[in-house]
This record gives C-alpha cells, structure tokens and sequence, in this order.
C-alpha cells in the first residue's frame, strides 16, 4: 500500500474523528510516518482505521426532509446542504456560472441533523452559487450543490433558478402518451448527436435536444427522420443516453466536437449544456429539455432517461466528496472499490444515498414528466434501494418503467445476496432487467467477437434463446441446466425480462455479424440480422432496439464507441433508402407485436400454460406455438419457427388451416397464403410464423 494513501486516509479519518471530538495521538501516528519502519504494521494499522472510519460514517445523522438544495421564491432563495461532519460552510454568490465575480459568501447555519441553512432576501434569480466545507483546519474546494437543478457553463456552479420560467409553452397541459400495459412496451435506445449529426439527417439543430424535437425533417432521398422515424417505426419509448450534466465535454469549447456517451456524472438534477443551443445560461438547457419531452409526448413516445447513480465521473473531487468526504463510496480496505469500472462506486445503503437517488428520480419524473429510467450498472446498488425506488415513483404513476443491468463491472464489498443482480430479480418489485443469457444465445458471445450464436449456426445455445422467449420465468420445456449464464429463471413476470441484441455498449448487431460471419455475403447478412430481431420482437419479455438497426447500424467495427468522434457514431440517414426492405421488414414485425397479445401476454401463468415449445432435436430450429385464443387474440393459434441453418429445412409441424404470416424473409400481418399440410419448408436462416384465426 502506498504511503501517500495512507496518510491521505489517516488524515481524514482524524478529521473526522476530531468532528465527533474523538481523540487521535498525532505524534504516534506521525512517527509512523517518520520512520517507516515496519509497513505490513503501517498496513494493518491503516486497514483497522479505515474501519473505524467506515463506522463513523455509517453512524452520520441522516436527514429525513425534502429541502435540501435550492428552495426558490421571488422573495427570498433558501439554501440547504447535508455535511455533517463539516465545522462550518460557507455558501458563495457569483455573477457567472464560471469565471465572473463573487459577489458574496455567507456563513451558514448548522441545524439537526447534519444539515447546513442559509437564507437571502430578495430575487435572486440568474445569480449562480457554490458550497465550501471547512473540516476542522482543513478548507476544501468549492463545489456545486449536490441538489443543484441548474448550472453554469461545464457544470463548476450551481444556477439560481426559477424553474416556472423554464416551462415551454403548453408544458402544463403536457400529458404522458397512453400505456395499457407494461407488457406493450417497446424500446429504442439512441444519442442525441448520433441521431442527428450526420448531414443526412435534414435536422438543423444538431446533436442538441431540439434537434430531436423538430419535426418534418428529411433525408436526401425525402424519407422521414428523426422523430418522425421513431413514430413512424413504431416503438412506444425512446431510451435516451445520458442527458443528465457530466464531465466529459467541454461546454465551454463545443467547437471541439468532442464526442462522449456521458456515463460520467457530474451534477445528476441538471440537463447537460453540450445539448443545449446555449450552455451559459443554465436556464435554456432546461427548458429545451422540456420542449424535447413536450414533442415526443405529442407524437405518442414515452420518455426513458439512462441514469448513472452506481459511480461518479471524478472521485476527490467529486460533488459528493466535497461536501462529506468518502461517506457516498464504498471502500475495499483502504481504497475506493471499483465495482464500476470507472474508479469508484457509490453505497446506495447509507441512507442519505438512497435518498438522493430516490429524491433525484422523482425529481426527473415529476419536473419533466420522465416517463421511467434504466439503471446503469443496477448490480451494484442494493435490494432495498431498488424496490424503494420503484415503489416511490410508482405512486406518481405506475406506468413508470424501472429497468436496469442485473450486474457490476468487478466486485463489490457489498455482498451478493444484497445486490440489484439478476438473481436477485426475484426480490425486485416492478423492476426489470436486460438479459444477457438472450442476447448472447441468439447471436453468440457478447466479448468473443468470432462466436457465433443460435441465428448464425450455434445449436448449443438454444435453451438460451428460449430462456428468453418465455420471458425469463419459470417454464418447465426450458432446460435451464444448459441456459448460458444462469440456471434458473429469475423473473416473476416476464415484463421483468428486457430482451434484445444489441445496445449502444459493444457492437451494432450488423458489426457483429461481419466478424462472426466473415465472408457471408450480404444478402445472407440481412437475412440473419432479420432472424435476430424476429425472435427478439416475438418472444415475450419487453424487447429493446438500438436506434438504426432497422436499416443497418454500423460503427465500423468499433465496439466500444464511448468517444470514438462522430464519423463513427453518427447514423447515416442514406441507409433508410438503401434497406428500405430492412425497415419495412422492422417496421412490419413492431405493428404484429403491438396488435397481438400473444407475444406479450405479461404473465408468468399465462406463458406457461399458453407456450408449448416443439421438440427438433439435434437441430438447429427452435419452434413454439402459442395459444392466442386463451389470451384474447384475433390469431387463435399461433406457430413461431426459427431456422437458424445456412440452408433450408423442410420440418413436421402441427396440423392446422394456417395462414402464413412470415416466411422467405417477409411479413405481412395480413397473410400471404396458405399451409394445409403438416409440414413446412423453412429458409436459411429465416423465421416462418403461421396463424389460425
């Protein structure tokens, strides 16, 4: 262990012990220092402080109000901050949110609790403001307001603000688009600048929120795009990429064109300026946030923001450190654990981090009409946390959807039976979680970039695949010894299983199957990349969609494309044209889920009695029937064929007067023909559905 750690941690652990006017002998402790005479014994000795220390955060005063932060009137701006280890805080006025002048600074009072309080008169509003904490002798560097709801320029000071007069015209009247059932969900994940960067895309407010909003707007060849693509595709929920503020871009310098996915927090209650047509005034980002909302509300979408509360883009110097040092993290001995990847992790246990992100959340859903969130890296937040979460929002609305990654990027001192993990799904209430069993069954190994999976030739993994047809739940014709990555179902309802086969994290689906399917030629290409999305959109769990697949998303081969520059990310418009059989093939396959209730029964006991899968051994073919009858549906019987073989099969199926829904790479909902016999003739790498109506 280094020695600067140590004394880094002793430091603060006499801090904060001297603010609970607990006594440390410092010249024990500085001969340490001295000498380093014996450093397994500086070691141990560090491990058992940072243990004490540990107990003294855990045993901080938590605060039970709802006012933390900015309360705003035109009369008067009251302040409050958690920092209950602090011996004073000093609240700053400026009249910038970043170079400027300061203005005043204001000695706050400390009330119960831990809690901080400053009151100034009179209207205050455009005015930006920062905390600083003393520790003992200790002064720490400013920071913004963990609470703030507006910021200046690069997010360094929080914004007085009257949120009022952030509201687009028409906000009040503003109303969430119908939703029957979770089970009608259908989601499509993208970023602001890659939906609207490239030239083609005809919109002129580029990788900003009101770029997204504009409507009307064309590709060169004249097809829609943007919003108006989305409704014309027909998802229900557009997922969007962080849009909170973080850390990475410059707002200050947008002229760079620096690119970043913004899975690095920095002030979680604010838009991000970089997509705003005016980051200096933290008043427009918000307000065209609201507008974004507006406009897809008005055209039938629902709103899911991608929120990152499991890590923080900096660490020190984060919002959080600086007002109560180290008691948001957990620790791993005597460094910050890394569960994340990205060099810290939150304790969503303590309380007063529960219940910011649970305060953050409802601030989300309530002020801008955030129709539900998915939880980066949901593992490393715990049980209680997540289901306290789902259960405050779903009193605002229970149609808000919760949904999340059921693990971490490395390990925990939280201990597993703790966790947001997938198995743990089943002790999460009205939270799902995407599965990866499915993804990496239908088309191989999300990290082995030859494997191929069940669409491209892999017969072993098809009880991955129908792990995720029913949904993740209990299904006794699904042989869970042989699931990839779980042994048992872990959904309750298969509304808690999101299925799908690529996100914005690793490659696009028509990027994999370039590397798994080296030399295929294209034709075979789109006919697997067709496969792939009819078993994702026919199977029961909620399926995901990243934004451009419908008309092959490439990123070029890159798979991690977090700052890779625009000419990589961005969609390319022209494609829409060049497949438009692709699209329609999408755009057909999203109408049928949506008009049959068979593919999205919602129900644990509903799938089970209702799905019967059909035994072809030792063949690469899956095949089900679903009783559509039992749940409603026009089609009241229903057979689902997947033919995951680079040539046809001809294959025993029930008898039926069955109409033929999909086949030889089409569909239409209407029909196109007839099968009578008890047999059928299945493509390569195709999908065949027959119905009886």
């Amino acid at each position: 262990m280094k020695l600067k750690t140590s004394l880094f941690l002793l430091t603060f652990l006499i801090g904060i012990q001297n603010s609970f006017s607990q006594i440390i002998d410092l010249e024990f402790y500085n001969s340490l220092f001295v000498t380093q005479e014996n450093k397994d014994s500086l070691k141990d000795m560090a491990h058992n402080l940072i243990s004490d220390a540990i107990k003294i955060l855990d045993n901080y005063p938590s605060y039970d109000g709802d006012d933390l932060g900015l309360t705003y009137s035109k009369r008067k701006s009251q302040f409050k901050v958690w920092s209950p280890a602090a011996t004073d805080v000093t609240l700053h006025i400026y009249d910038e949110g970043q170079l400027g002048n300061r203005l005043s600074s204001h000695k706050m009072k400390k009330e119960a609790d831990g809690v901080w309080y400053s009151k100034l008169k009179g209207k205050k509003e455009g005015l930006y403001y920062t905390f600083q904490v003393h520790l003992g002798d200790s002064l720490l560097v400013e920071t913004p307001d963990p609470y703030a709801i507006a910021t200046g320029v690069s997010g360094q000071r929080a914004m007085i603000v009257d949120l009022k007069s952030t509201d687009p015209e028409g906000w009040e009247t503003d109303q969430r688009p119908p939703l029957n059932s979770l089970s009608d969900i259908i989601l499509y994940e993208l970023h602001f600048r890659d939906i609207s960067i490239h030239e083609s895309s005809g919109i002129k407010n580029k990788g900003k929120f009101i770029g997204l909003a504009e409507t009307g707007t064309k590709s060169p060849d004249g097809l829609s795009t943007g919003i108006d693509h989305i409704k014309e595709l027909g998802v229900t929920h557009v997922h969007l990429l962080p849009s909170y503020d973080f850390s990475s871009i410059d707002e200050a310098a947008l002229f760079l064109n620096d690119y970043n996915w913004g899975y690095d927090p920095q002030n979680y209650n604010v838009p991000d300026g970089s997509y705003s047509t005016d980051p200096f005034d933290g008043r427009v980002r918000i307000k065209e946030f609201k507008q974004l909302i507006k406009t897809l509300h008005e055209n039938g979408i629902r709103v899911i923001m991608d929120v990152v509360y499991n890590h923080t883009g900096k660490t020190e110097e984060s919002v959080f450190n600086r007002l109560v040092p180290y008691y948001y993290y957990r620790w791993n001995g005597p460094y910050w654990s890394n569960a994340s990847g990205c060099g810290n992790e939150t304790a969503s246990e303590r309380p007063m981090m529960r219940k910011f992100m649970k305060e953050s959340m409802k601030y989300w859903a309530e002020e801008y009409h955030i129709d539900g969130f998915r939880v980066d890296l949901m593992g490393i937040h715990d049980i209680e946390t997540m289901n306290q979460v789902a259960k405050e929002l779903h009193e605002i609305d229970s149609t808000l959807f919760i949904y999340g990654e059921g693990w971490t990027a490395g390990d925990s001192p939280l201990e597993e039976s703790k966790r947001a993990v997938k198995v743990n799904v089943k002790q999460l209430e009205g939270v799902a979680a995407f599965s990866d069993e499915f993804r990496d069954g239908v088309k191989g190994h999300v990290f082995k970039q030859n494997a191929k999976g069940f669409i491209d030739g892999e017969i072993r993994l098809k009880e991955s695949v129908k792990f995720g047809i029913v949904g993740g739940v209990q299904h006794d014709q699904v042989e869970y010894e042989k699931v990839n990555y779980s042994n048992a179902p872990w959904a309750n309802q298969p509304t808690q299983c999101i299925n799908y086969v690529s996100c914005h994290d690793n490659h696009t689906l028509w990027d994999r199957l370039k590397l798994s399917c080296k030399g295929f030629p294209e034709k075979d290409l789109l006919h697997i990349n067709k496969l792939a999305q009819t078993i994702v959109f026919t199977s029961q769990g909620i399926p995901f969609l990243l934004a451009g697949e419908e008309f092959v998303r490439t990123k070029f081969g890159v798979e991690n494309s977090f700052e890779s520059p625009d000419r990589i990310n961005q969609i390319d418009w022209r494609n829409k044209k060049k497949y438009a059989d692709l699209f329609e093939y999408y755009q057909e396959l999203i109408q049928m889920r949506k008009q049959h209730p068979a593919f999205k029964m919602g129900n644990a006991e509903a799938v089970r009695n209702n799905i019967q899968f059909i035994d072809y051994e030792n063949e690469n073919i899956l095949g089900y029937t679903i009783n559509g009858e039992a749940v409603g549906d026009s089609w009241k019987r229903i057979l689902v064929l997947f033919n995951g073989n680079k040539v046809g099969k001809r294959v025993d199926i029930p008898s039926g007067n069955w109409k033929i829904i999909c086949h030889n790479h089409k569909i239409r909902i209407e029909g196109m023909g007839k099968n009578s016999s008890t047999s059928a003739n299945l493509m390569p790498y195709s999908a065949y559905i027959l119905v009886e109506e």
